[in-house]
């Protein structure tokens, strides 16, 4: 995405209260603690609230791209719900606010699953897969050959998590891709923590099938050895 992600012009009016009181008045926005920043959010600060949505977008964007698999209908969804988040900050007791953030996240891209399904829009397994938003960790000290059989293999993977039923997916992807605990998991989707742990086990069984059923697709070092009979 280019350049961050602002609450729409129309909160700022929501903003015109007195000025901020909490935290060192002379300290820049982006060096203050998470609590610092979302008691100035809850004052009136809209600088403050946005620098909350600098920190945690780029996270948002990649759960609601790999649940909606559309890359504008993920960013729509992630301003949808930082504007959301904004309007229902009062509600905010404390707490864990990067899980509280992600279930508005989650929420919202329900929505437009269910939005979807009512429109008897194409179905999500015929949406394409954007690479360009799969997000790669680069080792200087890897070989071309290494990279390489690494970007293919994260590709099929992407191709197989595209494959899992919306549940399965988000609950994978929350786990294995973003190293949520089980817990914040549960609380992030609403989730009993039972139906956590299945959806992760079943997504990862069916993770492992399509990978197994593609070896012709997987880097070489990854291919399962086939003896000869």
């Amino acid at each position: 995405m280019d350049g961050p992600l602002h609450v729409e012009e129309e909160t700022r009016l929501m903003t015109q209260k007195q000025p901020p009181i909490s935290g060192p008045i002379d300290t820049p926005l982006e060096e203050l603690d998470e609590e610092v920043l979302i008691q100035r959010a809850l004052e009136g600060e809209l600088d403050a609230f946005n620098q909350l949505v600098l920190r945690y977008q780029g996270l948002a964007y990649s759960v609601a791209y790999r649940m909606l698999q559309d890359d504008a209908a993920a960013a729509d969804a992630v301003q949808d719900s930082f504007i959301k988040a904004y309007r229902a900050l009062d509600s905010f007791k404390g707490g864990n606010f990067k899980s509280w953030l992600m279930r508005i996240v989650v929420n919202t891209c329900y929505d437009v699953l269910r939005s979807r399904q009512r429109a008897n829009t194409e179905s999500l397994d015929d949406l394409p897969v954007d690479s360009d938003y799969v997000t790669h960790l680069v080792d200087k000290a890897e070989s071309p050959e290494d990279y390489v059989e690494r970007m293919e293999l994260s590709d099929l993977l992407e191709l197989g998590i595209r494959s899992l039923p919306p549940d399965q997916r988000l609950a994978l992807v929350l786990c294995d891709v973003h190293g949520y605990s089980y817990e914040e998991i549960a609380e992030i989707t609403g989730m009993p923590m039972g139906t956590v742990k299945s959806r992760i086990s079943r997504a990862r069984a069916k993770l492992r099938d399509f990978l197994l059923q593609k070896p012709e697709l997987l880097p070489g070092s990854f291919r399962p050895n086939v003896k000869d009979g």
